[in-house]
């Protein structure tokens, strides 16, 4: 066998789980490493505690006087916990964390230091920003950017350093990261949410935005990992024919789990409920060896920080346990891929959940109120949505007969369907009858038995209906979720507003209120009535369907992030003072940048080991065949020796015919790739990326998957798929 994969094999084969023996009670460990309120009121004054409890609540500016007092209350409750360090914690647009450790030592003499942190390192830092990414927004020589605290986000120690979460813009103002348009998309829905509650409930003050994310991921021996150079560099196989057993006996999802897997999971949770990041649920997914986990639904600005926490929470603790974790969409072919399921609701202070029905005609007035306009806000920027979820590893995953398709609809159960029907069949321009108004209350009353029953989700769905909620199934797994969230409540909060508007016009013509709602309601029924789709989203008489609907297909991260530039998109953008024309320009370069150059290290990766390990593994065992038919020769007759040679023969020009194709097909995509690499403009590079040197990819690969079928298992130099998958 090829030496560096059968040392990694017999280190993986050879590795004994490691044991986590901490006995926790959740609840007492839950939140330790976290500067929650409860422990604010221990560091702080009262006044003080009121001062910045407010802000927290209400997103106000904190003052610089109480920052003062709050950076010394978290100086002494970190440094007790033996914090060195601090950092401002922030998500710049490279889809990672970033953060930048400052000691909290400061030297005042005669050898001698204290520790300090004062309100202005709390409130704000200088941060470079010339080498994150910006679109273009800042030059080089205009680097300078901002960190700027976000107080609705609880600081927190990650080992030695306390991390305080934060927002980042440039010198001049503009985002550079997902939490600044985040937290002020979860600001509009609040808003314009309440003005829409009101006409139902005047104690409704406040809607929260809330998410629970659902993570996907796969786990992979580490020796194997490293001896895969396409995992090491590009976070995929790039080649590896399907393994014999997959998943096609279902008896992954649920299964037991493995005890070096449990191990894993177990040290995870415990770091992760330290740093008050609310772990519920684990299990097996539908592949071998991939996994899920899943907290309990936060607040959505909190929800999406303790995701981007908990991902490098799983890659630290993975290699202590020997361990890779692939949160790549497709990191295999053949079976499933990850995606990260965001579960979305709006809370409302009183304590209800607006996609929750209730138990009089009123509270399920409000529920549909909410429901249809988000049908309705879907239907208007559904190629908006999918440009949210757009990445080079998203569109392997997407439509794969194992994951949404591209094409964006909602699923809401034929039950929910009739009760939109008969909204839309009885109310009319005309004043509605008082035997049409009772009818309808009755089937409103209904809802919550409706919902109850209307259990079972179409999975196929990549939006879809699921009791008290809407799951957006189309996420993919190593997505910062912040993006897909700030569409969907800046749709939602301008479809609300746009419903309050026209429900104020049939009032100020004496309409009474719930006929008003119900007729504004009706014209949403009747518009959104394209987007849902109650079938199966894999088949192809969907996508048939769809181009009659007239809904778009869009199989490409390039299509898909020009919808960001759509003046349909910009203006709801600008209107809503979310982003302004240039920032949403400057996004759309980062993602067409990040996309090519995805492709372009996967064309790399992919040339290098097809020529420096398939094709000399491949020559070396033609050879072999080669001298084993030469001396058939020696030993046969003629007659013999034709019958016996042939099947080798054959073999071997099979061999040179794969070969040689991947050989050619591999200089032609380096040919196209120097080509496109001389396009300046970021969108024209993606977009011949895209079209040019991505096809290469699987024409290379099946060429190299027959060869790994041919070659004697002895000699082949990567890890196969039965090892990567079934190896624990």
């Amino acid at each position: 066998m090829n030496t560096f994969r059968k040392i990694a094999l017999s280190a993986a084969y050879s590795k004994k789980p490691v044991e986590f023996n901490e006995k926790i009670k959740p609840s007492e460990i839950f939140a330790e490493n976290v500067f929650t309120l409860e422990k604010m009121r221990e560091y702080l004054s009262n006044d003080v505690y009121k001062k910045l409890n407010q802000p927290v609540k209400d997103n106000l500016s904190v003052d610089r006087k109480t920052a003062e007092q709050v950076a010394l209350a978290m100086k002494s409750w970190a440094t007790q916990k033996y914090a060195t360090h601090y950092t401002h914690w922030f998500q710049p647009l490279t889809g990672a964390t970033a953060e930048k450790h400052d000691a909290f030592l400061a030297p005042v003499g005669e050898g001698k230091a204290i520790e300090i942190f004062d309100g202005s390192s709390l409130i704000q830092q200088e941060s470079d920003a010339s080498s994150l990414p910006s679109g273009g927004m800042r030059n080089t020589f205009e680097a300078r950017g901002y960190t700027a605290w976000d107080p609705s986000s609880p600081a927190f120690l990650m080992d030695d350093t306390l991390c305080i979460p934060t927002i980042f813009i440039s010198y001049t103002g503009e985002a550079l990261d997902f939490k600044t348009p985040l937290l002020k998309a979860l600001s509009l829905i609040d808003k314009a949410a309440v003005e829409v509650c009101r006409l139902f409930d005047k104690n409704i003050t406040k809607v929260t935005a809330s998410l629970g994310i659902e993570q996907e991921y796969f786990l992979v021996d580490e020796d194997l990992f490293n001896a895969r150079p396409d995992l090491f560099l590009a976070g995929r196989t790039l080649f590896g024919h399907e393994t014999p057993k997959g998943q096609q006996l279902e008896d992954n999802y649920f299964g037991v789990i493995p005890k070096r897997v449990m191990e894993y999971m177990k040290e995870l949770e415990y770091h992760a409920w330290k740093l008050g990041i609310p772990l519920k649920t684990r299990h097996n997914e539908v592949a071998p060896n991939q996994y899920e986990l899943a907290p309990v639904y936060e607040e959505a600005n909190l929800a999406n920080d303790h995701n981007q926490l908990v991902m490098i929470l799983m890659n630290k603790i993975a290699q202590k346990h020997g361990f890779r974790v692939l949160f790549h969409e497709k990191p295999y072919a053949g079976v499933n891929g990850s995606g990260k399921h965001n579960n979305w609701s709006l809370i409302t202070n009183t304590g209800e959940n607006l996609f929750s029905s209730g138990k009089t005609p009123d509270t399920n007035l409000l529920f549909l109120t909410f429901f249809i306009n988000t049908l309705k806000a879907v239907e208007d920027y559904p190629d908006l949505i999918r440009a949210t979820i757009a990445s080079a590893g998203n569109d392997l995953r997407l439509g794969a007969n194992e994951a949404p398709p591209a094409i964006m609809s909602v699923f809401i159960g034929s039950q929910l369907t009739q009760i939109l029907n008969d909204i839309e069949s009885m109310v009319k321009k005309g004043k509605m009858t008082q035997q049409e108004k009772n009818k309808l209350k009755i089937n409103i009353s209904k809802i919550p038995q409706i919902i109850l029953d209307n259990t079972d989700r179409n999975r196929t769905s990549p939006f879809a209906f699921t009791g008290n909620k809407f799951e957006f199934r189309a996420v993919g797994s190593s997505d910062n979720c912040g993006a897909p969230m700030i569409v969907l409540n800046v749709i939602l909060a301008n479809q609300l507003k746009k419903f309050k508007n026209e429900v104020d016009m049939l009032l100020k013509e004496g309409i009474e209120k719930e006929e008003a709602i119900l007729r504004v309601l009706r014209n949403a029924i009747k518009c959104s009535k394209r987007i849902l789709f109650e079938g199966n989203s894999y088949g192809e008489e969907w996508k048939q369907e769809a181009i009659k609907r007239g809904l778009k297909n869009i199989t490409n991260t390039p299509d898909a992030l020009g919808m960001f530039l759509e003046e349909k998109s910009v203006k709801l953008f600008e209107n809503n003072e979310i982003f302004t024309r240039k920032e949403l320009i400057a996004r759309y370069h980062i993602k067409m940048d990040k996309y090519y150059k995805k492709i372009q290290i996967e064309s790399r990766v992919l040339g290098d080991i097809a020529l420096t390990h398939i094709i000399p593994t491949a020559i070396k065992y033609q050879s072999a065949l080669i001298e084993n038919t030469q001396r058939m020769k020696q030993i046969f007759n003629e007659n013999d020796y034709n019958t016996m040679s042939a099947t080798l023969i054959n073999m071997i020009k099979e061999m040179s015919e794969k070969i040689n194709n991947v050989k050619s097909l591999v200089l032609k995509m380096t040919e196209e790739r120097k080509k496109t690499n001389n396009i300046e403009d970021a969108s024209d590079k993606a977009k011949a990326y895209c079209k040019n040197v991505l096809p290469y990819l699987n024409q290379i690969r099946y060429n190299v998957d027959k060869l790994e079928l041919m070659i004697d298992d002895e000699i082949w130099p990567l890890p196969k798929y039965r090892e990567l998958l079934f190896v624990k």
